[in-house]
C-alpha cells in the first residue's frame, strides 16, 4: 500500500487502541479510585458498568448512523466527545460524575469505532488489501487492551487521574492527524421517507435494557426480579423494532441482511470467542491478584504474552487466511482456545507461571486466529452503503460478548462460593463458550468459496449498485 493509504490505516487503529487502552487502564486503577473517592462497592462496579452499558446499547445505532450521516463526520465527532469526557473523567470528585462520564464515553465509542471500521471496509478494495487492513486493525485492538495493563498500572503508582489523562493526549494526536487523512465524502443523500425515527429509539431502548440486564448477571440471584423485567422489557423493545423496521419505508436496519449466513455466523462467533477471551481474562486476573497475592502490576506483566495477537494477526494471520480461507482459520483458533483454556482448568493453589504460560501463550495465539478472519468474515461482500451496519452489527456482538463473558463467569464464581473451586467452576464457562462458537463456525467450513447463496439472491432482485467516486478510496 502507499504511504499515504498506511498512514489512513494507523490513524484508524488509533482509534481502536485508544479504546482498547482506555479500558484496560481503568480495570486496573479501579481499586484505587475506589479507595481514593471512598466509593462503595456498587458504585465502583458502576465506573466499569457504565461504560459498557453506553457502549453496547448505542453501537447498533452508531453504525448504521455512520452509513446515514456521514462516515468522516461521524468518527471525527465522536472522538472528540470521547476526548473531552475522558477528560472529565480525570477531573472528577464524585462517584456519581465519574460514572456519568464514563457512560457518555462509552456511547462516543460506540459511534466511532464502527465509524472506523467502515472507513477501512469502504476506502480499501474488497481482497488481499482490505484483510490486510482488517487484519491490522484486529491486531492493534488487542495489543491496546493487553498494553493497557501494564501502562495502566505504571499510571495508577503516578496518580489514577492519569488513567484518564494519557487517553486525552492520545485521542488529541489521532484527532489532528485525522482531519488531514481521513478522506472526505459527499454529504450522503437524504432519504425520502426521512430518519427512521421509531426504528432508533427503540433500538437504543432495546439496547440499554439488553446490556443493563447482561451487566446484572453476575449479581447472581440476587435482585433477579430486576435483572428479569429489564432482560423482558429489552425483547419487548427488540420486537418493537422488528415490527417498526418492517413497515418504515426508510428501515435504520435492513433486516434482509440478517439472511445472510456468512454474516450472522460471523456475528455469533465474534460474540462467543470475544465473551470467552474476556471471561478467562478476568477469572485469571482475580486468580492472580485475589488467590495468589499479586500486585496489579506483577499481573498485568503476566498477561502481557496475551497481547501476542498485535504481532501475529498481522503477520501470520493474512498468510493463513490466504492459503486456507477465513473459516478454516477461525475454527482453528476456536480448537486451539478450546485447548488452551481446559489446560488451565485443574489451576492450583500455588501454580508457577511457567506452569501457566502455555495457556496465555495459546489463548493470544488464537485471538490472532481467531478475531481479525472474524472481523473480515462479518464484512465482506456487503454493498458500501450498508458498511456502517455491518460493521455496528459487528461491533454489537463483540461488546455483548465481553458483557456476557465477564457476567457469567462472575455469577459463576459467586454461585460456586469462591475460592479455587469457585476459580475452577467459573472457569468452565469461557470453554463451553468457544466449544460453542466452534461448531457455529464448523458449518461453513464447507461452504462454497467465492459469492455466497445469499448473494446471488440478493442480486437477482436489487438495483445494481453505483461505485463511489474514486477521489474518495484510499490510494493502494
Amino acid at each position: 500500500m502507499s504511504i499515504r493509504a498506511w498512514s489512513l490505516l494507523l490513524v484508524l487503529c488509533g482509534t481502536i487502541f485508544l479504546e482498547g487502552i482506555d479500558v484496560a487502564m481503568l480495570a486496573v486503577a479501579v481499586p484505587t479510585i475506589r479507595a481514593d473517592l471512598g466509593l462503595g462497592t456498587g458504585t465502583a462496579a458502576w465506573i466499569m458498568s457504565a461504560y459498557v452499558l453506553g457502549y453496547a446499547g448505542f453501537t447498533l445505532l452508531g453504525g448504521r448512523a455512520a452509513d446515514l450521516l456521514g462516515r468522516r463526520r461521524m468518527f471525527l465527532g465522536w472522538l472528540a466527545v470521547f476526548l473531552v469526557f475522558s477528560g472529565l473523567g480525570g477531573l472528577a470528585e464524585e462517584g456519581w460524575t465519574l460514572i456519568v462520564a464514563r457512560f457518555v464515553t462509552g456511547v462516543a465509542a460506540a459511534f466511532m469505532t464502527p465509524a472506523a471500521l467502515s472507513i477501512i471496509t469502504t476506502s480499501y478494495a474488497e481482497g488481499p488489501q482490505r484483510n490486510q487492513a482488517l487484519l491490522v486493525f484486529a491486531g492493534t485492538a488487542a495489543g491496546g487492551f493487553s498494553l493497557g495493563l501494564v501502562i495502566g498500572g505504571l499510571l495508577t503508582q503516578l496518580g489514577w487521574r492519569w488513567v484518564f489523562f494519557a487517553p486525552v493526549l492520545l485521542a488529541a494526536a489521532i484527532l489532528a492527524a485525522a482531519l488531514r487523512l481521513v478522506p472526505k465524502e459527499s454529504r450522503p443523500a437524504r432519504t425520502k421517507g426521512g430518519f427512521d425515527l421509531g426504528g432508533a429509539l427503540t433500538a437504543a431502548g432495546a439496547m440499554l435494557l439488553l446490556a443493563y440486564g447482561v451487566v446484572r448477571l453476575e449479581h447472581g440471584f440476587q435482585g433477579w426480579q430486576v435483572t428479569a423485567a429489564a432482560v423482558a422489557a429489552g425483547l419487548l423493545l427488540a420486537g418493537a423494532f422488528v415490527a417498526v423496521e418492517r413497515r418504515a419505508a426508510t428501515p435504520l436496519v435492513r433486516l434482509g441482511i440478517l439472511r445472510r449466513a456468512s454474516l450472522v455466523r460471523a456475528d455469533l462467533g465474534a460474540l462467543l470467542f470475544v465473551g470467552s477471551f474476556f471471561g478467562f481474562q478476568f477469572m485469571a486476573t482475580l486468580y492472580l491478584q485475589e488467590l495468589r497475592g499479586w500486585s496489579s502490576l506483577q499481573t498485568a506483566l503476566a498477561l502481557l504474552v496475551l497481547g501476542v495477537d498485535a504481532i501475529l494477526a498481522p503477520t501470520l494471520t493474512p498468510r493463513l487466511v490466504t492459503r486456507f480461507g477465513n473459516a478454516k482459520v477461525i475454527l482453528g483458533g476456536f480448537v486451539l482456545a478450546v485447548g488452551s483454556y481446559a489446560l488451565f482448568l485443574p489451576v492450583g493453589p500455588d501454580w508457577s507461571y511457567a506452569a501457566m504460560f502455555p495457556t496465555l501463550l495459546l489463548s493470544g495465539l488464537a485471538f490472532a486466529l481467531a478475531y481479525g478472519p472474524l472481523t473480515i468474515a462479518g464484512t465482506e461482500g456487503i454493498a458500501e452503503e450498508e458498511q456502517g451496519l455491518a460493521s455496528g452489527l459487528l461491533t454489537t456482538a463483540t461488546q455483548f460478548g465481553s458483557a456476557v463473558g465477564i457476567a457469567a463467569v462472575t455469577a459463576v464464581y459467586g454461585l460456586s462460593g469462591g475460592g479455587l473451586d469457585g476459580f475452577r467452576a467459573a472457569l468452565v464457562v469461557p470453554l463451553v463458550m468457544v466449544a460453542l462458537g466452534a461448531v457455529i463456525t464448523a458449518t461453513g467450513v464447507r461452504a462454497r468459496p467465492g459469492v455466497p447463496a445469499e448473494k446471488v439472491a440478493e442480486k437477482a432482485v436489487e438495483k445494481p449498485v453505483d461505485l463511489p467516486d474514486p477521489a474518495t478510496r484510499v490510494t493502494v
